[in-house]
């Protein structure tokens, strides 16, 4: 062979290293602008998502992505971009409805009501079956509600609806009703009942003339809609909802004694009998719930330990609330309930760390922390461990700075602890906040009386809230209380046995054997003292007054 000249070939030389691969930019990268819309997406950027789907669409065959495309352009009113996503989208086999109902979007949306009209025209005459669903989809996104609900009544008529399709029929009425055509709504759903007479079309009519105020008509209503579904459980919850607003709790709990029960017809069934105060028919809910099925008596833990509660069960009610899970709505109510029984069972140690555990455990949610605090806080007063309740009143306004409601637990709680000018300052923030307030006018009033101070300030509060209320036990025992400081001591007598007779409650038995003493009624003083002792044995303000008056 002769010889061959020329450059030499090296031995690491491979077929790959001579392969070149074609990379495409972003801007022609389908994948790479499938990404930037979904990130824009969530990040709540319709602009942007708009953009890269607009070009993802040219890159793509798949109608989805022009569908989508059509979608956010008309969102943010791009009306070029949605027009070449909806010619990108019929190129690539789009069916004729979901054009109109895309082109009726973009007309509504130009203000451009006829166009609108004859795509809607198109989407509900092709037979599709979402074709009166997507029919209202564009009538609620569009931004002129008299543009719709003109559109509503013009197309939605009853010799154009689907004579067979009642759900449609029902829903064009809802959306008249949603859109304020009370008329139009009420003419079809009277048309849908003539037609189709279902227990859907009753309850609806029903609904209508319940909100029109015809309250008669809407219970024959859902009488026909109940007989035409006897076991229907939304039914027979909506007729019973509407019974129990008229307040004829017998009928409504009758209504649903009968027939299939699950957690919520005994909620409802504990709501009516409770309103009604039957604690014999609580009574029997409670036995029937705890033998109802599993996953009825699993949903209904929470209702159960009321119940018990009701009944004085506490130590059952204890175990129902540790039932409820955590992902149940009722959760943290279940748990402060705990709290409190654990308490009234003579397990503080334990109530406070329930507490202690659900400061922790919503840290991060400031309504329920706040709550957890309010509630330890309501226990240390209880105990009488004022400090307690003071500090953690102090964390919760911590929370919620100005709270009236903290705010006036902790003028309270320094009252009862002594400290009075602390609680004085609290109250009068207080009524900064809320201007005569009848509460805390009455809570301000009694400490300046007791503490012996700024008496005419403090009749004058409590002046305010008698105003409010006249007949309120409490504030008639401020009266009282002011009245004896300045030394008035037969009205002091007249409104604390006032007081003491409509509430035998302990504070306003002493304040009352107090005046009945100064008086020189010492036997009468003495039965009162002894009263209280049955109601209180414990009361620290009957040991302070005995000591005091008679050493």
């Amino acid at each position: 062979m002769p010889n061959r000249t020329g450059p030499s070939r090296t031995a690491s030389s491979q077929p790959l290293d001579h392969l070149v691969v074609a990379t495409p930019d972003a801007d022609h990268d389908l994948l790479a602008q499938l990404m930037v819309g979904e990130m824009a997406l969530t990040r709540t950027d319709l602009k942007d998502a708009s953009a890269a789907y607009d070009r993802a669409m040219l890159l793509s065959d798949d109608p989805h992505v022009a569908e989508q495309a059509a979608g956010m352009a008309i969102a943010i009113r791009d009306d070029a971009a949605a027009q070449r996503a909806i010619a990108r989208w019929q190129a690539l086999g789009a069916k004729p409805a979901e054009l109109a109902q895309a082109r009726a979007q973009l007309a509504l949306g130009q203000g451009d009501t006829a166009e609108a009209q004859r795509q809607l025209e198109i989407l509900t005459s092709s037979g599709d079956i979402d074709a009166w669903r997507q029919f209202g989809r564009v009538l609620v996104g569009g931004r002129d509600p008299a543009q719709s609900s003109n559109l509503l009544e013009t197309l939605a008529t009853p010799q154009r609806l689907p004579p067979g399709d009642a759900q449609a029929w029902l829903a064009m009425s809802e959306l008249g009703d949603r859109l304020g055509r009370t008329a139009y709504a009420q003419q079809i759903a009277d048309a849908a009942v003539k037609r189709f007479e279902n227990a859907d079309a009753y309850a609806w009519a029903a609904q209508l003339k319940y909100k029109a105020g015809d309250r008669k008509g809407a219970q024959a209503m859902f009488q026909k809609a109940i007989a035409k579904a006897p076991k229907n459980i939304r039914l027979r919850l909506a007729y019973a909802s509407l019974l129990g607003q008229n307040g004829d709790y017998a009928s409504a709990g009758k209504l649903l004694d009968n027939g299939p029960q699950n957690a919520d017809t005994f909620q409802l069934r504990a709501a009516l009998a409770a309103h009604a105060n039957d604690t014999r028919t609580l009574s029997r809910l409670y036995n029937q719930l705890q033998h109802s099925p599993d996953d009825v008596r699993n949903d209904s833990a929470y209702l159960l330990g009321q119940l018990a509660e009701m009944q004085g069960q506490k130590d059952d009610a204890l175990k129902w609330y540790g039932q409820v899970p955590d992902d149940d709505e009722h959760a943290f109510d279940a748990d402060l309930r705990s709290a409190v029984l654990l308490l009234e069972l003579g397990r503080s140690a334990e109530a406070h760390a329930q507490l202690e555990e659900m400061q922790t455990d919503y840290l991060d949610q400031p309504a329920q922390l706040r709550r957890a605090y309010e509630v330890d806080a309501e226990l240390y007063m209880r105990e009488q461990q004022y400090a307690k309740a003071e500090a953690a009143y102090s964390r919760a306004l911590q929370i919620a700075p100005d709270d009236p409601g903290l705010l006036y637990g902790r003028g309270l709680a320094y009252a009862s602890g002594g400290q009075t000018d602390q609680a004085i300052d609290d109250l009068r923030r207080l009524l900064q906040i809320k201007p005569g307030d009848a509460d805390a006018s009455n809570a301000l009033g009694f400490t300046l009386a007791d503490a012996n101070r700024d008496l005419p300030e403090a009749e004058q509060l409590i002046q305010t809230a008698r105003t409010a209320k006249p007949n309120d036990p409490a504030v008639t025992d401020s009266w009282g209380w002011v009245q004896y400081r300045l030394g008035h001591l037969d009205q002091a007598e007249k409104a604390l046995n006032s007081a003491w007779q409509s509430h035998k409650d302990a504070d306003v038995g002493v304040h009352l054997g107090e005046v009945l003493w100064r008086q020189g009624k010492q036997e009468d003083a003495r039965r009162v003292f002894d009263e209280v002792r049955k109601i209180d044995p414990q009361n620290t303000s009957l040991h302070d007054t005995l000591k005091r008056l008679n050493p």
